[in-house]
C-alpha cells in the first residue's frame, strides 16, 4: 500500500475522529467531548510537546500516531513518547503502522531525539507483531497513580 505521512492538519479534524472512535472504543474508553477538542487542539498546534500525524492512502487518512515530545534526564536528548497509534480496521496489516513509526524514526533521527518509545496492552497481539519487528520489548513494567480518580492509587488502563 502506497502511505504517505504527514502532520495533522485542522481540515483533517473530519477524517481524523472515526479513526480516534476506533481506537478510544478498543480501550473500552468513551471520553467527554470537551477531550476529544482538546487533544484535537493539542495534536495540530496548541501545544509545542504534543503531536499528531497521519498517514494517507489514496487520499484517505487511514492511520493516526499522537506523539509527545519532552525531556530526559538521562540525556540532553528530548524523548518521544509514542502516546496513541491507530490503523482503519480495513487497511490492517498493509504496512500503514509500520509508515507511522518509520516517520517518528525518521524525525527522531533528523531531531537528534533520544530514543522513541511506547506502551501497548501485553494481550494486544496485532499490534505486538508489528511492534516486535521495529522495536525492542524492554522488562519495564508500568505503575501508576490515577489522580482523576480518588487518588488512591487505584490502577487505570488506556
Amino acid at each position: 500500500m502506497d502511505v504517505a505521512v504527514r502532520d495533522l492538519a485542522e481540515d483533517d479534524r473530519a477524517a481524523w475522529e472515526p479513526l480516534w472512535a476506533v481506537y478510544l472504543e478498543h480501550y473500552g474508553e468513551d471520553l467527554p467531548a470537551p477531550v476529544t477538542d482538546a487533544t484535537w487542539a493539542r495534536v495540530t498546534g496548541a501545544d509545542p510537546r504534543m503531536h499528531g500525524i497521519g498517514a494517507f492512502a489514496g487520499g484517505r487518512l487511514v492511520g493516526v500516531a499522537h506523539y509527545v515530545l519532552g525531556p530526559s534526564t538521562w540525556d540532553v536528548a528530548d524523548d518521544c513518547y509514542l502516546e496513541d497509534l491507530v490503523v482503519a480496521p480495513d487497511v490492517r496489516g498493509r504496512g500503514v503502522g509500520r509508515a507511522l513509526i518509520d516517520e517518528l524514526r525518521r524525525r527522531g533521527l533528523a531531531g537528534g531525539w533520544r530514543r522513541v518509545h511506547w506502551l501497548t496492552e501485553e494481550s494486544n497481539a496485532t499490534a505486538r507483531r508489528l511492534y516486535d519487528a521495529v522495536g525492542t520489548l524492554t522488562p519495564y513494567v508500568r505503575y501508576e497513580i490515577d489522580l482523576a480518580g480518588d487518588g488512591s492509587g487505584s490502577a487505570r488502563t488506556g
